[in-house]
């Protein structure tokens, strides 16, 4: 199994980034897990116009990679317990992320997407929402495969 986790976020090195290169390597245990932050150009001038030129300069450069199982955060998304998220890493295709950018996603594209979820009615700074889908994730794939992380 292949995860994909793409995101629209400038490159950073601190203590966030420490703690999603742990949970890639406890991920790897069990599916290959790869991270894609994707800030270029084009983006920094379309969020310093307004929000629906940025979202769609994010839907445009997430569009390469809508190959496989697409599941969008979305803050409006489904919001499913941890149970029910580790039964879509049962799959026998590429489980792919998407997390927006500052201004969130097009609704073409949340439709475009197989699921959209909810982390939490609560609203997360990037980094935060970027560790708890890693942890959630690291879950799912202990639950699925019956390691004892959960308990």
């Amino acid at each position: 199994m292949k995860i994909n986790l793409y995101t629209i976020e400038k490159q950073s090195r601190d203590e966030f980034r420490t703690i999603c290169t742990q949970y890639r390597k406890m991920i790897s245990r069990y599916a290959l897990m790869q991270e894609e932050n994707i800030f270029n150009k084009k983006i920094a001038a379309a969020q310093n116009r307004d929000a629906a030129t940025a979202q769609a300069s994010y839907s445009e450069a997430f569009q390469p990679y809508m190959k496989g199982y697409n599941i969008v955060l979305h803050p409006d998304g489904k919001q499913i317990d941890s149970f029910e998220f580790y039964r879509y890493f049962d799959i026998n295709t590429n489980l792919n992320f998407f997390i927006g950018g500052a201004y969130g996603f097009e609704e073409a594209f949340v439709r475009k997407a197989d699921l959209a979820i909810s982390l939490s009615k609560l609203t997360f700074s990037h980094k935060i929402a970027k560790v708890v889908l890693y942890e959630q994730i690291y879950r799912g794939l202990t639950l699925l495969h019956k390691h004892p992380y959960h308990k």
